[in-house]
């Protein structure tokens, strides 16, 4: 069999996990990945962080959460850029994330503007900024309608072990053309 196509068959065991979501499967599904495997989220920016995890045993945790409630992940097989260069191999593929959301998502803002207000350590005019522009968001993105399908960039690093292909890194990320979400104010400009 040739390097593509062993590489086609880690994507399709990949997109096979996402897509039933056996939770009793994850254990063996990590198995794709190295055991010093990078993974990060659309929620991630410092390694170790948020959603940057730098193990197998780690990003377990973000497959599992992606499983129990994240939308229906779908890469596009045949958009993908796969290239090689020995026992390396690096991919780049346009996927999307598809849910439903419906007015329960009121109900859920207003859940996560309690939790919110209770645990955080910002000022009340900090908190009220950040409540006001997810308010905003979630009133204008719910009045769209209740479908949402969500572009998302899908990039990753292969290796070839004795265990055949697996993933050393792998980069989930949505583009955006507004500001991004995660602005930084005690770096250097």
């Amino acid at each position: 069999m040739d390097t593509f196509t062993e590489i086609r068959e880690l994507l399709e065991k990949f997109q096979e996990g996402y897509t039933r979501r056996d939770l009793n499967a994850v254990d063996e599904f990590m198995l794709l990945f190295t055991p010093d495997c990078d993974v990060i989220g659309t929620n991630g920016h410092r390694p170790g962080t948020d959603e940057w995890y730098t193990d197998r045993a780690s990003a377990r945790e973000l497959v599992q959460g992606d499983w129990e409630d994240w939308g229906d992940l779908s890469l596009d097989m045949e958009a993908a850029t796969i290239k090689t260069q020995g026992s390396v191999g690096w991919l780049a593929i346009p996927a999307t994330v598809s849910t439903r959301i419906g007015e329960e998502g009121y109900e859920n803002y207003i859940q996560f503007m309690k939790s919110y207000l209770e645990s955080s350590d910002l000022s009340a005019k900090q908190k009220l900024h950040f409540l006001l522009r997810g308010g905003t968001n979630t009133l204008y993105e719910l009045n769209r309608g209740e479908n949402f399908v969500w572009a998302l960039r899908f990039t990753a690093v292969v290796v070839r072990s004795e265990a055949g292909w697996q993933f050393a890194q792998m980069n989930f990320s949505y583009p955006t053309v507004y500001f991004p979400d995660v602005r930084l104010f005690d770096a250097p400009v």
